[in-house]
């Protein structure tokens, strides 16, 4: 009797991590396929250290929209292939590049398959989230994206973006919520593509 009381006063003590593994590159990507909508608040903490809030919209495939808090906040929005980059405080016309050429494409595709050749640079576990690092398998240069997702259900928590100058900028989210309806004037872009 001892004996199942000590077992059982062990089981409660452990953390609840217990139970959480590793999930698969196929659980993940079958995870983000699912995702047609989703709205997020999110941190950001820029490269230089500073911290930036917001929230996020996400349309799949290709689209999504950063819009940063605060007055002259800036927005940042994928969508017809490009990203444009909208900062008032700056003075100068927004900033265009391709979504092709950003890791953000990666998670945007209109099908993720993390378990292609080469994309997967880095699939780890720290005892409570899956970490994966993936890149564009034919143009490495381009950057990677290192997402943190938790299990059970399935969610992505975080993402580090590393661009080909060796900069990084971390996005961490908030409650998530997905399934809802989004306007596409949120993702409407202007410009063209450098």
């Amino acid at each position: 009797m001892k004996r199942i009381a000590l077992a059982i006063a062990l089981t409660l003590a452990a953390p609840a991590s217990w139970a959480a593994e590793k999930l698969s590159l196929n659980e993940i990507s079958s995870y983000l396929n699912g995702i047609s909508t989703a709205s997020s608040p999110f941190t950001q903490i820029n490269d230089d250290g500073s911290l930036s809030t917001g929230k996020l919209y996400m349309h799949r495939p290709g689209r999504m929209r950063f819009e940063y808090d605060g007055k002259g906040g800036g927005t940042v929005v994928a969508g017809g292939g490009a990203v444009v980059i909208h900062d008032p405080k700056s003075n100068q016309p927004p900033e265009t590049y391709p979504l092709k050429r950003t890791p953000l494409s990666i998670i945007l595709d209109r099908r993720v398959d993390l378990g292609r050749a080469n994309m997967v640079v880095g699939h780890s576990f720290d005892g409570t989230s899956t970490i994966v690092r993936a890149q564009d398998p034919e143009h490495p240069d381009y950057g990677s994206i290192e997402m943190m997702f938790t299990g059970d259900p399935v969610e992505l928590r975080k993402w580090v973006i590393h661009d080909s100058a060796g900069g990084k900028t971390t996005v961490i989210l908030g409650a998530m919520t997905t399934g809802q309806k989004l306007s596409s004037s949120l993702f409407a872009t202007s410009g063209r593509s450098r």
